[in-house]
């Protein structure tokens, strides 16, 4: 069998960067309408051009499907009407709808559709373990379901199930199927898709953004530009223009908060929040299971702020 080559970076129908947005509580737990507007009107005006509402940041497993639909149709009007993100002039907002059952998630991707979604973010069906045939059919069933563009989400250390190359270039062939975020954490396998597809590529982890960008990613899905919106964008704008050496130091300058965000033993959305709080920006609590960051790791994370924010 021959395979034929991409020579083309596929185009960012999402917009280049995007943040994994926190979803914003009130003191008492419930949803924050009025600090998730906000927030995502800072997100917007300092470099995004997209978000991403009820991700694994946006604390999924526990917001009602109720909530999720409020805070879509509160972040569409704070940002405007439907965009196309890099070009379209207005952000994209892709909506996380993945679960474990595929009737929810098809369930769920209308309501993001009907609140005003530009696309949807579906993560591997969890904790069943379904083998490669059936993670295939569930993505075909939810891209068959709706007029939105599908994101596949693979990120098999909390799915335990991986997207396999071969499974995600014959997922490529379905029409509604247009982009991948990426956190499985094989580079190659990556590259093996990002040559035979025309799928857009998202780093899903902050530590790759340049990296996988350099061999022809579309963008990234961060977390870490809930709180450095401007340098996470400056990174692939200096890659952009030619300035390889400069984007490389910008990436380098990030990497403690990088680290002390994602991988210091806490979840994203407790790191994301706590910096947020600190910073005087919407975010509020996370909810149980998650707890808060204990001030030993607020003050650590602040000390990273500084290193990738310095002081003017």
């Amino acid at each position: 069998m021959t395979h034929t080559t991409s020579t083309t970076t596929p185009a960012p129908p999402f917009g280049r960067v995007l943040c994994a947005m926190v979803t914003p509580f009130t003191a008492s737990g419930t949803l924050d309408l009025d600090g998730a507007q906000r927030l995502a009107e800072r997100l917007v005006s300092e470099g995004c051009d997209g978000l991403v509402l009820n991700g694994t940041t946006g604390e999924s497993p526990t917001t009602t499907d109720e909530e999720k639909a409020e805070l879509i149709r509160a972040v569409r009007e704070a940002v405007g009407g439907r965009g196309g993100g890099r070009g379209g002039g207005r952000p994209s907002i892709l909506a996380g709808v993945g679960t474990s059952d595929t009737r929810h998630t098809i369930e769920l991707t209308h309501q993001a559709e009907k609140a005003g979604a530009d696309g949807v973010l579906v993560v591997t069906p969890y904790y069943s373990k379904p083998p490669q045939d059936a993670v295939e059919a569930h993505f075909r069933e939810v891209a068959d379901a709706s007029g939105l563009p599908v994101a596949l989400y693979d990120i098999p250390g909390r799915t335990g199930t991986r997207i396999e190359p071969e499974t995600m270039i014959r997922l490529a062939a379905h029409p509604g199927i247009v982009a991948v975020k990426d956190c499985a954490y094989d580079f190659l396998g990556t590259q093996k898709v990002l040559a035979r597809t025309g799928l857009a590529y998202y780093a899903g982890c902050d530590e790759h953004n340049l990296a996988l960008y350099a061999v022809g990613a579309a963008g990234c899905v961060s977390t870490v530009a809930n709180v450095i919106p401007v340098h996470i964008r400056a990174v692939l704008d200096a890659f952009d223009a030619g300035e390889t050496a400069h984007a490389a130091r910008l990436q380098r300058q990030a990497t403690p908060l990088i680290e002390a965000m994602m991988a210091a033993g806490l979840p994203g959305t407790v790191t994301a929040k706590a910096l947020l709080t600190a910073l005087g920006l919407p975010a509020g609590p996370v909810r149980a299971p998650l707890r808060p960051a204990d001030r030993e790791t607020l003050d650590a994370l602040l000390a990273a702020y500084r290193e990738a924010v310095p002081e003017p």
